[in-house]
């Protein structure tokens, strides 16, 4: 089963340090900002600062617009996000400072409750009828119009515009491939 999130059902949300706004694109169930088992989300970054504390959860991040960002956590790990689509996964537990390379960007984020659910971030520049692997839930976040869920035997599925947010059911292994350019493709997964 798909579902397509158009930008009007997306949610702006006080980041928790109260520095900034997040766009809400898809929470788990029930899910708040201080209590969720996944949530999708885009963020725009105006200045250097340290990240909101999201202890207990492990974070994913994708640079989509802007320059750079570096990423420090703990004053020791160090993540460079150079170019669009460039991805940092960490720990939501330490502090993480960000950097910007010269001005402001935006960033797409999976964050997962740790011991209850896994996340994992796939981007591709240029795809033609990639299979994506079966996952019990997913996302597609496409960063132009080329976006193009297909299904096993060439039957389209979807045509993504850019902006808005694909969400996958996948009860069996059916088999789906996608086509299109700078496509994020988030992964959740019960443990």
């Amino acid at each position: 089963m798909i579902e397509v999130i158009k930008p009007s059902e997306f949610k702006v949300i006080p980041w928790k340090n109260g520095k900034g706004e997040t766009i809400e694109l898809a929470i788990s169930e029930g899910g708040t900002i201080n209590d969720f088992y996944w949530r999708i989300s885009i963020a725009s970054v105006n200045e250097n600062g340290e990240f909101s504390d999201f202890s207990g959860y492990s974070r994913n991040l994708v640079l989509i617009k802007g320059q750079g960002i570096d990423l420090t956590h703990n004053n020791n790990k160090r993540d460079r996000l150079n170019s669009v689509l460039s991805v940092a996964s960490f720990d939501g537990n330490p502090k993480t400072f960000a950097e910007l390379h010269s001005g402001p960007i935006s960033d797409f984020n999976l964050m997962t409750k740790k011991h209850c659910f896994d996340g994992k971030i796939q981007t591709f520049k240029d795809c033609k009828n990639l299979s994506l692997e079966s996952k019990e839930l997913g996302f597609i976040y496409g960063l132009s119009d080329s976006t193009v869920l297909v299904e096993e035997g060439e039957e389209t599925l979807c045509k993504l515009p850019t902006g808005h947010l694909l969400k996958l059911y996948r009860k069996t292994n059916q088999s789906l491939k996608i086509t299109g350019k700078n496509i994020i493709y988030a992964t959740v997964e019960r443990l």
